[in-house]
């Protein structure tokens, strides 16, 4: 990869549109090229962590951008058919968490951070999870399901860890027929080589 005047690495990010500049402003030469390619790793399998990664890969789909996920650990609940309809959300271990809907209430109050606590009392995870599915379904943000199905018709390859399948007691009939194969983490350093890895 080149490096820029400050020692910084320039990525290399295929025949992309945008050209890196070198700090003289001239574009920054590069060995590799192809086409562009990102890659997910998806390796959480609530519903906060599960819309990023399928958002960005549909973006960058539209812009004919080859994509690819590997779902890891409990990222696996995104593609298992029996948990990706159901993800959930929890504010616990979200130190940042607020409510932007309580600034109609007074103002500053949609910035106050919510107390930790309060994800441990029964019943907040179900309504925090409603809440935020009423308010993606009124943005007209399709569920879960309906991303990866999305995402698989626009050429996105989905992948499984075969070490994290094995842990979990996982058939690949449990999972969402987009997905490609079982692989072991070789093959997916093999297979997202030159690619822009998302870790999520």
């Amino acid at each position: 990869m080149p490096i820029d005047a400050d020692g910084n690495l320039i990525p290399d990010f295929g025949d992309a549109r945008t050209t890196t500049l070198a700090v003289d402003g001239r574009p920054a030469s590069s060995a590799a090229a192809g086409p562009r390619k990102m890659v997910f790793i998806c390796s959480k399998g609530n519903l906060d962590m599960a819309y990023p990664a399928l958002i960005m890969g549909n973006a960058a789909l539209g812009e004919g951008i080859e994509v690819e996920y590997f779902f890891t650990f409990w990222g696996l609940d995104i593609v298992d058919l029996r948990t990706m309809d159901s993800l959930k959300f929890s504010f616990g271990g979200n130190t940042a968490m607020h409510m932007p809907q309580l600034e109609r209430l007074k103002g500053g109050l949609g910035a106050v951070s919510i107390p930790q606590g309060l994800a441990a009392l029964p019943g907040v995870t179900t309504a925090s999870t409603a809440m935020m599915k009423k308010m993606m379904a009124g943005m007209d943000i399709p569920s879960v399901p309906e991303m990866i199905d999305h995402v698989v018709a626009m050429g996105a390859k989905l992948w499984a860890c075969q070490l994290s399948v094995d842990m979990m007691q996982l058939k690949k009939a449990n999972l969402h027929p987009g997905v490609l194969a079982v692989i072991s983490a070789a093959d997916f350093i093999e297979k997202s080589e030159g690619a822009q890895i998302v870790f999520i």
